[in-house]
């Protein structure tokens, strides 16, 4: 088939409605945002509601939506373009065809998925079990040496990867040194305008640092969820935030647990949305 009668099939494929949160009601939502926008080199395994057993990651070799190694192993990538208005059903599209793909093959998307099941109704209620990884070298882990594309591509890959590490001390919080500065991305699992209350009440009380020589930058919204950043100083480690980090999530709940918006809470409120992106 041609590219032209590719492209007018695709153009024709219903679309799917636009979903704001496609990741809502997975355990682990806040992982699953996480690893598809914050996180760039990371595996969890998932578990199929039939018992097939496969991994998620963030990228696979050539930015292959899925694939299959020769031993049989099955990999989902989750950091792909979104080709219609629901990441939940692309990527279940992608999972159904990785099920029935034979080893050694790749997945490669080239037509809307139409009307069919989502993440939430293949797989089972098991929360993300998140390994965050120096480099790809897991594409080829227990296999024989890479070559050809594959090879180039990991070593372009590996070449590009921000050094990460997952907290432990709060749900989906990301440390990462880039450039001259180490950062904070923390994925928040709050509906958006009750959690900006919050954070305006925490911003009058000068409470969105996490400590001498950090500084809250703003929030990303991604897949319908606020990200808040935090620039550290690069000399922060991971571990150092661990305790910042968790009493930062102290002082939000009692943000949380507060009602009405003082009218400076109300300035710090707009502030807030100046310094928002949206991230799709």
């Amino acid at each position: 088939m041609s590219s032209r009668r590719k492209k007018d099939k695709a153009d024709r494929a219903p679309r799917t409605a636009f979903v704001a949160r496609p990741f809502a009601g997975l355990p682990g939502e806040t992982d699953w945002v996480a690893l598809r926008e914050v996180v760039p080199a990371a595996t969890a395994p998932l578990s199929l509601k039939d018992g097939t057993e496969l991994t998620l990651a963030t990228v696979l070799p050539l930015a292959w939506p899925g694939m299959v190694r020769a031993d049989g192993r099955r990999f989902l990538g989750l950091q792909v373009a979104s080709r219609s208005g629901d990441a939940s059903r692309d990527l279940a599209a992608v999972l159904e065809q990785v099920m029935t793909s034979a080893p050694g093959a790749s997945v490669v998307m080239t037509d809307l998925p139409g009307p069919g099941p989502r993440l939430q109704d293949l797989l089972t209620d098991t929360a993300l079990q998140v390994s965050v990884h120096d480099g790809f070298d897991f594409w080829v882990e227990g296999a024989d040496d890479p070559d050809g594309e594959v090879a180039a591509s990991m070593e372009r890959a590996n070449a590009s990867v921000v050094p990460t590490q997952r907290l432990t001390s709060v749900q989906s919080g990301y440390w990462c040194r880039l450039r001259e500065r180490a950062h904070l991305r923390w994925v928040l699992p709050h509906d958006e305008e009750p959690l900006l209350d919050a954070l305006a009440r925490m911003s009058v009380g000068g409470g969105l640092g996490l400590g001498d020589g950090t500084r809250y930058v703003g929030s990303f919204r991604a897949h319908g969820l606020l990200v808040p950043v935090w620039d550290l100083p690069v000399a922060m480690t991971a571990d150092e935030v661990e305790e910042p980090a968790a009493a930062w999530g102290a002082r939000l709940d009692e943000a949380f647990a507060e009602t009405g918006l003082s009218d400076a809470a109300r300035r710090a409120r707009q502030g807030l949305l100046s310094r928002q992106l949206t991230l799709r």
